[in-house]
């Protein structure tokens, strides 16, 4: 049941909210296709809702409804039919796409999807908590295609603080630039971080800890808080490193003072359900190797490290920004993924894109601004690593050095972190 007078209230000022509020488009891009639902997926407090709101300031024949909203509860879905024709009498529009924001917070939510598909295109967003991509897809009977919207990457953070970007800086403009960087990784890129600069500790520890309760703890009924606690922030803490589930183990036995293995286990393999860390699996040629641990652990956001981490280290929050990175672009290519490579002699290189049965490209990153600062060793793993993957394309992600070079008849591309990250 719904009253009509509140549903229109809630349109007219919802159409002025649009009208005033300055909202600056996210570089996701979507299709939206016939009898398909379009999934906007990812961590809480990405970005979610304002990203659907772009998309309903873009096309005047759009319909936003946000289920959380007063003038929804207990909807059905034959009133949500109806909730489309007061719209459109209302604005005179006629809708074709339907956008739907908490989307779980409607009972059978999925049945209502399917039959809008027979009519609209839809768009749906909801809790991290409540929604999982698989579960959707199954939900939907493979009629959905899933986009993941992260916090900002850096060049949406320059654009959120005012930033004109160039291929071409200036001696002070590129000072302005790399200090901007340092505070990106510092800080990291949750909009609400970047809007409201002055509360940004106290925004990022409420972040923390809700995410902790609500997509941890009680999205998955976790009988233990203080054990998954202690796994959650030390996975926190470890980001960009190579993970043993034994490690986290010894650590949360030494704590608890008794083996609590069994539930350790269960924990870190639910962590990535929250969107608040992803693991990377090291590059082997048997499936069982490459499904088993250790793989590498990377963070949604470096803001969230500022709870837990004593220091900062700049090459991890380098190579967590470049994982991101990485990651935002499987929207556009689906068929990307993200390895690890390290050999019995303990050669690694940080990142191995792969697409298809082929290895596209290497990447190690380094905080160095000048060439001999760069390891040796880093190079020597990215050659061997070239020769058995019968890959060329080498990249080495610096703080601020830029060359290229042809080591053992293979050229190697030194490229600053900004620039990478901006062109």
């Amino acid at each position: 049941m719904f009253e009509k007078e509140f549903v229109l209230q809630y349109f007219q000022d919802l159409s002025e909210k649009v009208e005033k509020e300055k909202i600056i488009p996210r570089e996701l891009k979507i299709s939206l296709i016939s009898n398909k639902a379009t999934v906007v997926a990812g961590p809480r407090r990405s970005g979610k809702t304002f990203f659907l709101l772009s998309k309903l300031k873009e096309n005047p024949n759009t319909l936003y409804i946000d289920l959380e909203h007063s003038a929804f509860k207990h909807l059905s879905h034959k009133e949500f039919f109806e909730v489309i024709l007061i719209f459109e009498e209302y604005f005179k529009e006629k809708v074709d796409t339907v956008l739907i924001d908490e989307v779980q917070r409607m009972e059978e939510w999925e049945r209502l999807v399917r039959s809008l598909l027979d009519r609209y295109k839809v768009v749906v967003s909801g809790s991290s908590s409540k929604l999982l991509p698989k579960e959707i897809a199954t939900s939907l009977r493979g009629r959905s295609l899933t986009y993941l919207l992260l916090p900002l990457s850096f060049r949406e953070y320059l654009k959120f603080k005012g930033i004109e970007m160039s291929s071409t800086f200036s001696l002070s403009g590129k000072v302005r630039l790399i200090k901007n960087l340092e505070e990106f990784l510092a800080w990291g890129g949750y909009p609400e971080v970047v809007i409201e600069w002055d509360k940004k500790e106290k925004i990022l520890k409420e972040y923390f800890e809700t995410v902790f309760q609500k997509d941890f703890i009680e999205r998955f009924e976790i009988v233990n808080p203080f054990v998954a606690r202690l796994v959650f922030e030390f996975i926190t803490e470890n980001f960009s490193s190579e993970l043993s589930v034994n490690k986290i183990v010894n650590f949360v036995n030494s704590r608890v003072g008794k083996n609590v293995k069994n539930l350790v286990y269960d924990y870190v393999e639910k962590i990535p359900d929250t969107f608040a860390s992803f693991f990377v699996e090291k590059l082997e040629r048997s499936v069982y190797k490459r499904k088993s641990f250790p793989r590498k652990v990377y963070i949604c956001d470096l803001g969230l490290t500022n709870l837990i981490s004593i220091e900062r280290n700049w090459g991890k929050r380098m190579e967590n920004v470049v994982f991101l990175e990485l990651l935002r672009k499987t929207n556009e290519n689906p068929m990307q993924e993200i390895y690890y490579f390290k050999d019995y002699q303990q050669n690694e290189v940080d990142f191995v894109i792969k697409n298809g049965t082929k290895v596209e490209q290497l990447i190690q990153v380094t905080y160095a601004s000048e060439k001999d600062e760069i390891d040796k060793r880093e190079i020597k793993s990215l050659l061997k690593a070239s020769d058995l993957l019968k890959c060329r394309n080498l990249l080495i992600i610096t703080w601020d050095y830029e060359d290229e070079a042809t080591i053992e008849n293979k050229k190697v591309v030194f490229k600053p972190l900004w620039r990478w990250l901006l062109f």
